[in-house]
């Protein structure tokens, strides 16, 4: 149980620094370049509202993972940010970087209004979030498995409130008047769906190459 807990902060802490940590170099990095925002100040305040009370709670009520007690003990003294997860926060930051400039970019080269991009840029960063929540539900263990697609009752919930938000959020006009939002084609969802796989399919390259290198150096 004590593994289990201590797990768990780490994966809330996993998924909380890196997805706020993109928010923030987002914004930062398109000040410092003369960039047009991808998003706005109060759709990064929706962001954070929607997201971070549902999704990263959830992360609070994962079950114990397989083989944790055939784990070593960790030690003592070991920091809660330790060199994995500083270099987790970092790799995960610049993933959202990318993949949400990227996505604004492309929808403005397509024609799209700045409010559509920037509709198109929120929508990236919440399917990004939700596929990172998948794949940190395992710190070192694959995620791409029946139970780790499936989640948990905790996770599934969270899902669905988040998806039924983002949909009031992109389609609704009240919003499009509060969050200078404009609804997004059906093709949009499905490049920023696309966006939100290969982001799962890059961190789950990333586990097995750390679980590789593990095994080569423990023989």
């Amino acid at each position: 149980e004590g593994r289990t807990v201590y797990d768990n902060i780490m994966k809330v802490i996993a998924w909380t620094l890196p997805t706020n940590g993109g928010e923030s170099i987002i914004v930062v990095a398109a000040i410092l370049f003369g960039w047009l925002l991808p998003i706005t100040p109060l759709q990064i305040l929706w962001i954070n509202m929607i997201t971070a009370v549902t999704l990263g709670l959830t992360l609070a009520f994962e079950p114990t993972e397989p083989g944790t007690m055939r784990r070593p003990p960790r030690a003592p003294d070991e920091p809660i940010l330790s060199r994995f997860l500083l270099w987790r926060i970092a790799f995960v930051s610049l993933l959202f970087v990318i993949g949400t400039f990227w996505m604004f970019y492309w929808a403005l080269e397509r024609g799209a209004s700045v409010d559509e991009a920037r509709t198109v840029a929120v929508n990236t960063i919440v399917v990004l979030e939700i596929f990172y929540l998948f794949s940190v539900r395992y710190i070192d263990a694959a995620s791409m498995t029946l139970i780790g697609v499936v989640g948990t009752p905790p996770v599934l919930i969270a899902l669905g409130i988040v998806i039924v938000a983002q949909f009031i959020f992109t389609y609704v006009p009240l919003m499009h008047l509060l969050f200078a939002t404009q609804p997004v084609s059906f093709s949009d969802g499905i490049a920023i769906l696309a966006v939100g796989i290969a982001l799962f399919l890059v961190l789950e390259i990333e586990k097995a190459i750390r679980r590789r290198f593990r095994q080569s150096s423990a023989d």
